[in-house]
């Protein structure tokens, strides 16, 4: 057997505390991420087993997905809403959980203040019962969603049985056009591989692309890992990975932070290291992507038309159910299509660099008057910096207001909800039937895709609005 490792290899293996023959391994975990929709059930389960909470310093709890984004000061109206928030509140005070409720400073969305706070760092185990956790992995992390029983799970022993998947690399080589962004390189891979592609694997992104994004960028592909079948994805730490890291809250300070860095600095894939699939993407292929049906891999550039049923994986009748759930055409250009909501935020674009890529095109325009903008930043950290760096004055000129943190209308979990018929443009991750609110139409796109449409009331390529 090779001693060659990938970086999944390497952060696997070392948390692996048993390993079971012909069965799942016993895998520690070193973070574990809590919201209020898949907790209250898990805290349940541990009170009528008179179990506690065996490491609540490495459990934080955060509201996010049942928070309105306005009058957060209010009591919450929606009852199912209020009682979810109010159960998280409860357990995590009678398990010594750390709580982040609404008006709390660091309250935010789950995926979003994981990485600001330093409680995401290189090499750890992270979890939280949400498929999007998959974000964490742009640390060079492993991190997975997972289910209520398994919440219970960690909650009680720190550990988790999964089965090792198989591992994955994407390479995408060369540099980004104009215009794009790393949401556009996302959906690109997901409309090549489909939202099956990498079922079963847990995706390592290399290539010159990743190295040179940003870490929020990263957060973004990876946390769109799962959209593709993936268990996650990851991206090897480097330079701007540490930088990012250290300083922050829950970071290791002196000479804990020597020690990490010891481990860190190994965690990449060795040369020679065999993956189970590798794929290799060209950038100069991507542009400014948008989804047209009811799956993220249902994307394509958007200069392009929608394709026919024939060259579409999956069968003509299921694509064809999807294109009539959006009331739109094979051959239809997506260009100029109208456009009813435009939706800024969620764990997949909710960061301060979306909020600039956002600006940045609607600066010195006017919001188009058929179009309801919701921008929602995903913590309280971006919404301070949104104002601190002047952007909220640039949105509020050009006609736009900034509500506040929370999953807002990404999922149709709370007030935020876009009604039937309705067409939005969203930077979210899902544009499945009735996601953002029963009958409503989703087109999944990049900040800069999602600012031409606030400003023109339509579809439009971001880069005929873009300064040269």
């Amino acid at each position: 057997m090779s001693s060659k490792k990938t970086l999944f290899d390497k952060v696997w293996d070392s948390h692996v505390v048993e390993h079971i023959e012909n069965g799942p391994d016993v895998l520690f975990i070193d973070r574990h991420l809590v919201h209020e929709v898949t907790s209250p059930v898990a805290f349940l389960g541990l009170k009528n087993r008179g179990i506690k909470v065996l490491h609540p310093e490495k459990t934080f709890a955060t509201a996010d997905h049942n928070t309105p984004t306005i009058n957060q000061h209010l009591p919450v109206e929606d009852p199912l809403s209020a009682n979810q928030l109010k159960a998280l509140e409860e357990n995590s005070a009678a398990y010594g959980i750390s709580y982040w409720g609404l008006g709390h400073e660091k309250n935010g969305i789950v995926h979003v203040v994981g990485p600001e706070y330093g409680i995401t760092q290189p090499g750890a185990t992270i979890v939280c019962g949400d498929s999007h956790t998959s974000t964490h992995g742009a640390f060079g992390a492993i991190a997975f969603g997972i289910g209520t029983s398994e919440v219970e799970m960690v909650l009680a022993t720190q550990c988790i049985m999964q089965a090792k998947p198989k591992s994955m690399r994407i390479n995408v080589e060369g540099s980004l056009n104009r215009g794009v962004t790393p949401k556009d390189v996302a959906l690109y891979i997901i409309s090549q591989l489909t939202t099956s592609g990498a079922t079963g694997y847990f995706v390592e992104y290399a290539g010159q692309v990743f190295r040179d994004m940003t870490m929020e960028g990263r957060m973004t592909v990876c946390n769109l890992s799962i959209e593709m079948g993936a268990r996650g994805g990851m991206i090897a730490p480097d330079e701007k990975t540490f930088e990012y890291v250290k300083g922050r809250e829950f970071s290791p300070k002196g000479a804990a932070l020597d020690k990490a860095m010891t481990y860190w600095e190994t965690l990449y894939t060795d040369e020679g290291a065999q993956f189970d699939k590798e794929i290799t993407f060209d950038a100069s292929n991507i542009e400014p992507m948008i989804t047209f049906g009811t799956n993220p891999g249902m994307g394509i550039g958007i200069s392009n038309d929608i394709p026919n049923a024939n060259a579409v994986e999956g069968g003509a009748a299921t694509y064809q159910k999807s294109l009539q759930y959006m009331n739109f055409n094979e051959g239809d250009s997506m260009m100029g299509k109208p456009i009813d909501f435009v939706f800024l935020g969620s764990c997949t674009n909710g960061r301060i660099e979306d909020f600039r890529a956002f600006t940045s095109i609607v600066k010195g325009r006017k919001k188009a008057a058929n179009v309801t903008a919701w921008l929602v930043p995903g913590s309280h950290q971006v919404e301070a910096a949104i104002k601190n760096e002047g952007l909220l004055a640039i949105l509020n000129e050009a006609g736009f207001e900034l509500r506040e943190p929370g999953c807002s209308a990404c999922l149709a979990m709370n007030d935020d909800k876009v009604p039937a018929g309705k067409y939005a443009v969203s930077t979210s991750n899902r544009n499945f039937e009735g996601r953002q609110g029963p009958g409503s139409r989703t087109l999944l796109a990049s900040p800069l895709v999602a600012a031409a449409a606030a400003v023109t009331g339509k579809v439009t390529d971001p880069r005929e609005l873009m300064e040269v």
